[in-house]
């Protein structure tokens, strides 16, 4: 967001020698979405993304290709665009693993949903981006249904303003509707972060106060690392 964070990347790492025969030679994991993807807020520069593919390197003894297409302010109408690029469309279809973030940009617009609160606003706002998910999933689908999406569900940075507005209830009605969503495709599946971040928020944000610092983005990936499995990427 830029707050959930515009500029990309793409870092490739391969393997030298496969460690055992009956696994692929390698793997790819393709990251889209907003400044969550791209890792905002940890001075590393990894993000859960480079932390997740540390853990499944050294789980496997191997390093997959990492293609990290994230943008700083990514909004959902934004990344519906994105996925239908030929050379996004193109990696889409040799990715074994897509995670995406997308959403809080949506949602918070840099705060000013919360602190102009406008109960029709974020309605209109919601239903805007389950339209715009859907549209994503069907178009990454299209290139390529056999690869396994994680979408990650939205944390609740502001629950220090829960005293004026139930901002809890905001986030966890957002998260379920996207889950909601997610369910309609069996490929995907849906990565709460909510709960992680609820009792001790502020431990865990950057000093933006808005995104998660090392130690949120290590949460994160502790969460989506073990639901990556060697028998979701073996063709």
């Amino acid at each position: 967001m830029d707050h959930y964070g515009k500029g990309t990347s793409d870092m490739e790492v391969i393997e030298e020698t496969p460690i055992k025969s009956d696994l692929p030679a390698d793997f790819t994991v393709l990251a889209l979405g907003d400044s969550l993807t791209r890792g905002t807020g940890d001075e590393t520069g990894k993000g859960y993304v480079g932390l997740v593919v540390e853990e499944l390197k050294s789980q496997y003894k191997r390093k997959p290709i990492i293609h990290n297409l994230g943008i700083n302010g990514q909004v959902s109408k934004e990344l519906v665009q994105q996925v239908k690029q030929p050379e996004v469309k193109r990696q889409i279809q040799a990715a074994d693993v897509i995670l995406v973030t997308i959403g809080g940009n949506d949602l918070f617009q840099k705060g000013q949903t919360l602190l102009e609160y406008d109960h029709e606003a974020i309605s209109v706002s919601q239903k805007n981006f389950l339209g715009n998910l859907h549209e994503i999933f069907k178009d990454i689908n299209k290139v390529n249904d056999s690869a396994t999406i994680l979408l990650l569900g939205l944390y609740n940075p502001f629950i220090d303003l829960d005293k004026d507005i139930d901002t809890n209830r905001i986030v966890r009605d957002w998260n379920n509707a996207t889950a909601e969503v997610v369910a309609h495709y069996e490929n995907a599946i849906f990565v709460p972060t909510f709960d992680l971040f609820q009792l001790s928020v502020n431990e865990y944000l950057y000093s933006d106060n808005f995104h998660p610092n090392k130690k949120g983005y290590r949460l994160i990936a502790d969460r989506v690392a073990p639901l990556i499995k060697w028998e979701d990427v073996e063709r």
